[in-house]
């Protein structure tokens, strides 16, 4: 006796199991992305960058602006 293939039995197999990772999803996207570990490297390299554009000299003649005012 051949193996029967169920097309219907499958296509709701795979649908249901799409229905419930797209539930998932969401909780699992917020918790990847909005993890403190991002958050302090985020800040890391903000601080990286405004060291570097300190170093570089962009805001010298902010600088002497200011202390020639103040």
């Amino acid at each position: 006796m051949p193996h029967r293939t169920r097309p219907l039995m499958g296509l709701l197999l795979f649908t249901g199991v799409n229905a419930i990772l797209v539930q998932t999803i969401t909780p699992v996207y917020d918790f990847v992305c909005f993890l403190p570990f991002w958050e302090r490297r985020r800040e890391e390299i903000r601080q990286e960058r405004q060291a570097a554009s300190f170093s570089n000299g962009t805001n010298s003649t902010q600088k002497a602006a200011q202390s020639s005012a103040g």
